[in-house]
């Protein structure tokens, strides 16, 4: 029996016939004929690869004595006869033996045929048994492994349309299996770099390089308010032949992971925030400045609109007791945002007072000490944020939907509350912003504690320093003056810095330049008692070495201070001065056409040393010369010798003509620093 050859259209197969596969081909699939007689009459080259005989060996010979063992001979002649006899087909696993006289079992299809003559004949099919229950097996498992996997799965064709899906992608996707079948890729997938992913198959498809865990973050249909992540991997699908069928895809959902690292990130820059709060958080003692650092600090890792705001009976340090449910007076201190925003027009402006009533949120806040949080702002909450309508306004269009106010609590007092709104930023405010913010306000709040104890104290200070002080000269004859008093920047005490200008008889003048060393209440106490034991022995028209005589002993019995003193006495119808020295800085003297120089004077002891005399040097003073007065704080630095110093201050005196008021100005801001920690007294007169 032979077999015709199908001879279809060549170019018309080829252009709609899909490629062969190389199943069978792996399961090496055989087929014999026998006629009525048991006599095989066709023989495939595979039956010969599977029973080892070849077409001469087998065409012609008896198919059961050739393969069947004897003891199965008549179970299978019977067999044999069913089939041509009744036409129905048998199928099963059988022995057989092989040519090289093993033992083998075979899986069997059998039916019968019959050709355009009437004559019949048998079809056997046959495949190695233990073969066919492998790939069975390999199915089975590759079909549980697909379906029962947590992984999602799917297998694309070449043009990266689905055709399968395993339930793990459904449920991930949220898309039924059989609604991916013939989709595209992009159809399905919801993530924003989807054209990333098509590239990435492609190359795959291409290259045969599989590409693992590709990190992927989107927000699934089926939970579209949180955000998923997921890991990629992408494989090329080969059969046995090495022809591509398409590319598999998995994807395992690690959401849980992408959270835990985004929280574990979100820990570090909470701490990173907190440490950078340490170091750039009350770098000085002004309460607007460590304000201000608080609120750089929060915008924008933690707010996008960020107010400092500090009760006004705080920042003058009353203690006041506040109404459970009244208005409160804030003082707006800072203000800062992460970009530009119509927020910021609601806000008060720094430097402002605002009264807030007792129904809004950062009222509420500063009575109760406890963080007030409003995760979404919705429009009832406007107006119990903002501070009046048109501010309500203003912070709906700028597009403010979380709102957070903490306060600023130190040593137990509210002073006032940080205030937290978020426009840009997605993410409302939770329980970890609340920790966040309240550390940080807890920080900033004992900087601005001790800014404003050091400014109140600082003001104090002032205040009483310059009520020691002399005001505005009057007129004295013959003498044109001018002085200033400046406290030290760097620290809140009293200093002991003074000077005076006493009127005497005879249209005499006496000018008084002293320094008490140290500072504090007591050092200015001890200055104001001095200066009126000077006015006093100044009005007995003494020598000005016996004033500094009966002021030793005044020292001598206070409490442990020295003090520097330089005594003048101008007499304008002599047109000289006369001079004594307790350990002060010497005075320098310009003039018309005269080269400024430091008086050469005796420079005695200081006040308080005991026993020692001052000796009285004269001095002439012509009209338009100066004579400057000072405190060491003028000139005495931490990182500059005296000498240099003192050079300098001779130097801002090249032009004696000039007004005394802007001299004096020149003087200050030419020779002092910010950062000084001594006060300074200055006294400046020119003859007429």
């Amino acid at each position: 029996m032979t077999a015709e050859p199908f001879q279809p259209d060549g170019d018309a197969y080829r252009s709609v016939a899909p490629p062969p596969t190389g199943l069978l081909d792996v399961l090496s699939v055989s087929a014999m004929v026998v006629d009525t007689d048991g006599r095989i009459v066709f023989w495939t080259p595979q039956a010969e690869e599977l029973f080892g005989y070849s077409a001469q060996e087998a065409l012609g010979k008896y198919a059961a004595r050739l393969f069947i063992h004897p003891e199965h001979l008549q179970a299978v002649v019977k067999l044999f006869a069913e089939v041509l006899e009744t036409g129905r087909s048998w199928a099963g696993a059988f022995p057989i033996r092989h040519k090289d006289g093993s033992s083998r079992l075979m899986e069997f299809r059998n039916m019968r045929l019959q050709d355009d003559h009437g004559d019949v004949y048998a079809l056997g099919i046959a495949a190695d048994h233990t073969l066919l229950q492998r790939v069975e097996t390999d199915l089975a498992l590759c079909e549980r492994l697909i379906n029962q996997s947590p992984i999602g799965l799917a297998l694309l064709d070449p043009d990266l349309r689905y055709l399968l899906v395993n339930p793990a992608l459904e449920r991930i996707d949220g898309i039924p299996a059989e609604e991916h079948v013939g989709r595209r890729l992009r159809e399905t997938l919801s993530l924003p770099d989807v054209d990333t992913i098509e590239s990435a198959l492609r190359q795959v498809l291409t290259t045969g390089t599989p590409l693992l865990d590709q990190y992927h973050v989107g927000r699934p249909p089926t939970d579209p308010k949180h955000e998923h992540a997921w890991s990629l991997s992408f494989y090329r699908l080969e059969d046995p032949g090495g022809r591509v069928l398409g590319a598999a895809t998995s994807v395992v959902d690690v959401t849980e992971r992408h959270r835990a690292a985004a929280e574990a990130d979100r820990a570090r820059r909470r701490l990173a925030l907190i440490a950078e709060a340490s170091t750039h958080v009350g770098t000085t003692l002004e309460v607007e400045r460590t304000a201000q650092e608080l609120a750089e600090i929060a915008v924008p890792q933690l707010a996008d609109v960020v107010a400092v705001d500090v009760l006004d009976s705080a920042l003058a340090c009353r203690r006041s007791r506040r109404p459970d449910n009244g208005p409160e007076l804030f003082r707006a201190l800072a203000l800062k945002a992460a970009h530009p925003t119509v927020a910021l027009r609601a806000a008060d402006p720094p430097g402002d007072l605002a009264a807030y009533e007792g129904d809004r949120l950062v009222t509420l806040c500063v009575h109760t000490g406890r963080p007030v949080l409003v995760r979404h702002v919705g429009a009832h909450d406007i107006p119990r944020i903002a501070r009046d309508a048109e501010a309500g306004s203003l912070l709906a269009r700028a597009g403010v939907h979380s709102y957070l106010a903490v306060p600023l609590i130190a040593h137990g007092e509210v002073l006032g509350a940080l205030d937290l709104k978020r426009t840009r930023n997605p993410l409302p405010f939770d329980e970890d912003d609340v920790v966040l913010a309240s550390e940080l306000a807890g920080r900033a709040a004992v900087a601005i504690d001790n800014a404003r104890w050091f400014q109140s104290v600082r003001n104090t200070a002032l205040t009483l320093q310059r009520s020691l002080l002399p005001n505005h000269p009057p007129h004295h004859t013959g003498l044109e003056l001018a002085s200033r008093y400046q406290p030290a920047q760097a620290t809140s005490e009293v200093g002991g810095d003074w000077y005076d200008v006493i009127p005497l008889e005879d249209d005499k003048t006496a000018l008084v330049v002293g320094d008490v060393m140290g500072n504090g209440i007591d050092a200015a106490a001890t200055m104001g008692r001095l200066r009126t034991a000077t006015c006093a022995y100044a009005d007995l028209d003494l020598d000005p070495g016996a004033v500094l005589q009966h002021l030793d002993k005044i020292t001598c019995d206070l409490e442990h201070y020295i003090v520097t003193c330089l005594y003048a006495v101008y007499d304008p119808h002599t047109r000289q001065c006369r001079i004594a020295n307790a350990g002060h800085m010497p005075p320098a003297l310009a003039g018309p056409g005269k080269a400024p120089t430091l008086l050469d004077l005796p420079s005695g002891a200081p006040l308080g040393v005991g026993g020692i005399p001052f000796e009285t040097t004269t001095t002439d003073l012509s009209p338009g010369d100066l004579l400057v007065l000072y405190t060491d704080g003028l000139v005495e630095t931490r990182h500059h010798p005296i000498d240099d110093r003192l050079s300098v201050l001779l130097g801002f005196l090249d032009e004696p003509d000039r007004p005394l008021e802007e001299l004096c100005d020149l003087l200050l801001y030419g020779l002092r620093h910010p950062d000084d920690h001594d006060d300074v007294a200055l006294l400046v007169a020119r003859a007429r």
